[in-house]
Order: C-alpha cells, then structure tokens, then sequence
C-alpha cells in the first residue's frame, strides 16, 4: 500500500496518484501556455517551479529546521539513483562530465540529442522512463557517444556502457503476468539473477511468526545471493548506502536540536536510530511517533516508504518531502478528517469489512519547502502515511495536499484537451466551473477516506504478501473508488464542502471516465499495455463501470465526425456502479482474493483498444504541451555570521533545470565514486 499517496489525480488536470497522489499533472490539462512558472520542456516533459508561501514569515529556528531537513532529504538523493538501477550512478558521472567538458560544436543536432537525453536521466533518476519504466533509448549514435567519451577524456565502459544502447534491461519494473517478476525487472532491489520464487521462498521463510503488528518486512535492504545463499545488505550506517546515509544522520541531528517541540525532537531522534541501526522495528516506532507528532508548523516526510517500483511491492523507495503548513485551506479540509467515521459506516461495503473505530486520521493542506529521492522532480500532489497497515489501523494516519505544487500546475495554465476529448459544452463548462474542486475533494477523499477505510480479516496476510504483483494498483483503485462513491453525495454540501453536491460530483464522473478510458493514453507509446499501477487502476474502475453499465446505457461511447467521445447519461446508477465495485475490492482486500484481484486487473486494466489508441495519439499531435511535469526546488540559501551561526535562510529561485541537476551531484554525490 503506497501512502504517499501520490495518485495522479491531479489537481489541474484530474487524474488521480499516493499514495503518491498524482505525480505529475493530469494528461488532459498539460498546459500549452508558456509562462513564469515554466522552466524547460524537452521530450515528453516540462520543468516547473514552485513558490513557498509563508516561509518568510517562519521564525529563524523554524527556518533552520526546514533547512536542515531539506540538506538531509538531499543528503540521500544518490540512493534513489542506485536504488532505480544498478550502473544509475556511473552513467550519470559519465554524462555530467561530458556536459561540462566538451568544448566541440554544440549546435550539432547530435549535441541536442545528447542534452535531452541527459534532461530525461535527470528527470527519472535514471535511465529508465519515470512513469512508464521503459528504458530511455538515446536519439543520438554509439559512434558519436564515444567521440564524446574520447573528447573529453571520460571513461565509462563494460556493461555501463552497453546498456545505454542494447536491447538488455529494458524495462525497471516489470508486473506482467506471465513473467518471472523480479527477473524481468533491472530495479536494483535484488541481485541481477534473482528470480520471483527465491524472493517469495526467503521472505515467506523469515515471516513465519504470526503477529497482529508485523513490521513491513525487506522494507530497507538489498536481497543478493552470496556464495549459493540469500542475505539482505540493509541500507544503514555502515551498511549498503552507508556514506550517503551518515550524512542524512547528521543533518537530522541538527534538525533535532532545533525541533519546535519534544514530540517532534523524539520523533526524529527515533529516525536517526532507525538509520544508525537499519532495525524495522525503530522504523515502527517512528511511524507511531510521527502519526502523532501533529503539532507544529514544520513537518516532514523521510525514508524508505512506497514500494511501487519493486515488483514484489518490498523494498521502499528513498524519498524526503518538506512541509510548511498551510492553517487557512487546511482548516476548509479539516471537516472531512472529523468525519471519518461517517463516511466508514455508510460505504457500500459488507459490514464485516468496515472499521468499527477509525482513529487518528488528519488531513492538512500544507505548502512544499524542498523534495528529494523518489519526490523529485516528479512530485506527488497527496501523500498518505505511514504504509503499515496495523499502525494506520490503531494510530491514524496522516494526510496532506501539496498545496503550493497545485498551485504550480494551475498557474501553469490550462490546455485545449478538455476541448478536444469532452463530449459535449456542458461538460466543458462543468470541468472549467467546478473541475478543481471536485479534484481537490477527490484528493482529499481519496488519501483520508479511501486509504484509511476497510478492514482485513482475521488470519489474512498483508496485501503484498496475498495480493502480491496486484497489491498497488487494487489499493489505488480501492480508495479512487471511495472518492468516487462519496463525490456524487449530498453529504459534501451538508458539510459545507460544496455549493452544489451534483454538478461536482457530475464534474469528477466525467473527468475520471474521460481520462481513464481515453485521455491517458496519450502518455504510452501505440501497442503498449498500461502498466504503471495508476494507469492500470484507472482502466480497470472505469472500463469495468462502462461494461456493467452497458444494459442501461449508462456511459455511452459516441463516434462524432471520426472521433471517439464517453458520454455518462446516467450518473446515479453510475454511483452505484461505483458501489457495487468498491465492495468487491475491498473483499478482494479483505480476503486475500489474489485470483479476483488478477482477473479484475488483467481483464479490464492492461490492455488497450489500439484503435482508440491511434485516434487519441493522433488528435493529441496539436497540442505542444508534455504530458507529464516536474520541479526545480528552491535553493534555500543560509546566511551566518562571523562565528559561522546560521542567522537567516533565503529562497532563491534555480537559473535553469541543468543548474540545480549538475549543482546537488556536486554537493550530495556521496555515493558516486
């Protein structure tokens, strides 16, 4: 269960991902329109900033705890680089130092080719596409790469080298079925000859003491096979990633000692353990600690947490988000925290799936200080926290809206898809009308209903142990749909939430089956499957509520003038179409149910309607604007004085993407040779 819940939902756009909810802004609402918030745009992509309101008017201690959590986020971004892909780090050396060496002709459309290619690395922390996992294949030749490398003097041979141009290690996470999983995956997780069942076989083995407070086993360690034996490298002081991780360490401690209450300094102290002695257990006992450090202005996000880039959904990805919050829009979202209960006991589940107590759920829309590792540049827009499901289930969880990266998104400005891929005026005029908040309030809904609702049974495993391949999608999918069911409720305009309960929920239905059956699309190559799990759960919800509904005509598919449009006609059974589909997930959940799970996903979720595919790719061609975006962070920049005490922390804008990617391999390449 990933509870960073980053869904892509997006909040310009719509489509929703946390749990890392939403990297990138939703497809349909990529911006054409270049402005101050604009960076770079290059292949498939666009660099943005982002402002960070309220920083100045931080006390100088606050400051100085943002600053020294931002270092120790930056402090461990090597880590996610070796974590994506075992020769991440040399290739980026090898780059980086060509980019800053070559004194040859840079007008060549080779040279151009070159600099893209290194943009993308940048963006996706690697060599392997962000989003789609698919290796990033240069434009430019071997021949003339190795008049670089020669050039200017660099070396980079052996596999290193080869791999940027053969067909090996294509994909970085690979969930097909009918694959050898781990096999088929380069994430640099497990040893590169590893197969799914020797993974499954060691961890089943260590996971045979039951217990209602399991810790989220392999979460912090490298599996590799050492003289015909498995053994887990952890990922601590002294252990694997050692270097980068004593640094973390010692900006932590900093931040401890400038922590604005004892909460909050225990909290950290408990991280600073967990990274000193790589012990699950620490990490446990830190998530409890943090679920209940909730007052404060500064909060934070750091560790190894989601796992949607293991195929086994095991080992957590580094990440590291800087919260400043936002008092006015998180009091608006408060009242959907306090009405957790509510929404538990009247979800369309069977009663004895649903919590009979929901505790500790807080929802605070908060402004982004700085991110790092698996938060940049591709950032999510909601986060959910912490992932173990026993501590979520006895102490609460903590959600947020990146209030500051919405705002990036919207000022961005707004595109022609809506025009292009919506059916009908009304249906432009309600997204344009009410398209954010419904988008807001399925974020919302989403991180603090959707992964905080439902109860497994008694004696059933954890879902990525039942679940397994399946277990991130289902869970994404599982609290879309409670955002879903609960949008078109009268409940939201009791509550205050909303002026008009059925054009917003109207709003959501039509942007959510716009995009989940066709507008996506547009980010996969034609004759592609869908596979990163937010994709895959956005087919499955909404492929599957067009099927159930077709007796009734309930979404149309409509062919006007050669293109292809979804027009929903009956969004009340629509609603329970919604219903009847978050039940059986929730079972599905609840039980264990890996063959339904797998039916529902590979029935309705991987593969496309190449047609549709080609019409979509094709009516898309007009619009310049790329589909997915990133972030340049602000350089927070301490002043001090004679004695060298921090006195002040300014924010000042990065001159270029290239800058800041050259500029943090500088200063934080603690792992690079």
């Amino acid at each position: 269960m990933k509870m960073k819940h980053v869904l892509i939902v997006a909040l310009t756009a719509t489509l929703f991902w946390s749990c890392k909810q939403g990297k990138n802004a939703p497809a349909e609402q990529a911006t054409e329109a270049v402005d101050m918030v604009m960076v770079d745009q290059f292949a498939d992509l666009r660099i943005l900033r982002y402002e960070v309101p309220g920083f100045d008017g931080l006390t100088l201690k606050e400051k100085q705890l943002v600053y020294y959590l931002a270092q120790a986020g930056l402090a461990g971004r090597d880590i996610m680089w070796d974590q994506n892909y075992r020769h991440n780090l040399v290739i980026r050396r090898a780059l980086e130092s060509i980019y800053t060496k070559f004194e040859g002709d840079r007008t060549t459309k080779s040279w151009k080719d070159f600099e893209t290619y290194l943009k993308r690395v940048w963006f996706s922390n690697g060599i392997h596409h962000h989003y789609s996992n698919d290796k990033i294949m240069p434009e430019f030749d071997r021949e003339y790469f190795m008049g670089l490398l020669e050039a200017t003097e660099i070396t980079l041979e052996g596999e290193a080298l080869e791999v940027i141009f053969n067909d090996k290690d294509l994909k970085k996470v690979n969930k097909k079925k009918g694959v050898d999983n781990v096999l088929a995956s380069s994430v640099n997780f497990y040893g590169p000859d590893l197969t799914t069942a020797e993974v499954e076989a060691f961890y089943l083995k260590r996971n045979n003491k039951p217990t209602d407070q399991p810790i989220e086993l392999g979460l912090n360690s490298t599996l590799v096979k050492e003289n015909g034996k498995l053994r887990e490298l952890v990922w601590k002081s002294g252990g694997k990633y050692g270097k980068a991780i004593d640094e973390i360490i010692k900006w932590l401690e900093k931040a401890k000692a400038v922590a604005e209450n004892e909460q909050q300094a225990k909290t950290l102290g408990l991280l600073i353990e967990y990274y000193k002695t790589g012990s699950l257990d620490t990490w446990d006992a830190y998530a409890v600690a943090w679920v209940n450090s909730t007052e404060g202005n500064i909060d934070w996000i750091n560790g190894f947490i989601e796992v949607y880039n293991d195929p086994m959904g095991i080992k957590g990805s580094y990440e590291n988000i800087i919260q400043i919050k936002d008092f006015e829009m998180s009091k608006k979202m408060d009242v959907i925290s306090a009405n957790a209960q509510w929404f538990e006991d009247n979800a369309p589940l069977m009663d004895a799936h649903k919590k009979e107590n929901v505790v500790g759920i807080t929802y605070k829309t908060i402004n982004v200080a700085a991110e790092a590792g698996d938060a940049s540049p591709s950032t999510p827009i909601g986060v959910n926290l912490p992932n173990n499901n026993w501590i979520r289930q006895e102490h609460g969880s903590k959600s947020v809206s990146l209030g500051n990266i919405i705002d990036a998104y919207n000022n961005a400005g707004s595109g022609g898809r809506l025009n292009e891929f919506a059916h009908d005026s009304l249906e432009i005029e309600l997204s344009k009308k009410y398209g954010e908040l419904a988008s807001k309030l399925h974020t919302a809904l989403h991180e603090v209903i959707g992964h905080a609702s439902g109860k497994i049974n008694e004696g059933v495993g954890q879902p990525k142990e039942t679940l397994k391949n399946y277990a991130s999608t289902m869970e994404e999918g599982r609290a879309d749909l409670v955002g879903l069911y609960y949008l078109m409720d009268p409940k939201l305009q009791e509550l205050g939430l909303v002026e008009d309960w059925e054009k917003v929920g109207m709003t959501a239905y039509d942007r959510y089956i716009r995009n989940g059956l066709m507008v996506q699309l547009i980010r996969i190559a034609l004759g592609d499957d869908i596979e990163e799990d937010h994709m895959v759960n956005r087919q499955w919800v909404s492929a599957w509520a067009f099927e159930k509904g077709m007796a009734d005509n309930v979404i149309e598919k409509i062919e006007r003038d050669g293109k292809t449009y979804f027009e929903i006609h009956d969004y009340a059974r629509l609603r329970e179409l919604f219903g009847e589909l978050l039940k059986e997930t929730q079972r599905i959940k609840s039980e264990g149910d890996f063959e339904a799970a797998q039916a529902l996903v590979e029935g309705y979720g991987v593969k496309v309607d190449q047609g549709l595919h080609a019409e979509v790719l094709e009516r898309n061609k007009k619009f310049k604007a790329a589909p997915y975006s990133g972030f340049v962070n602000p350089v927070l920049t301490p002043e001090t004085n004679d004695q060298g005490e921090l006195t002040d922390v300014r924010i000042v804008q990065p001159k270029s993407f290239e800058e800041q990617m050259l500029d943090y391999s500088e200063r934080f390449g603690f792992l690079v040779k």
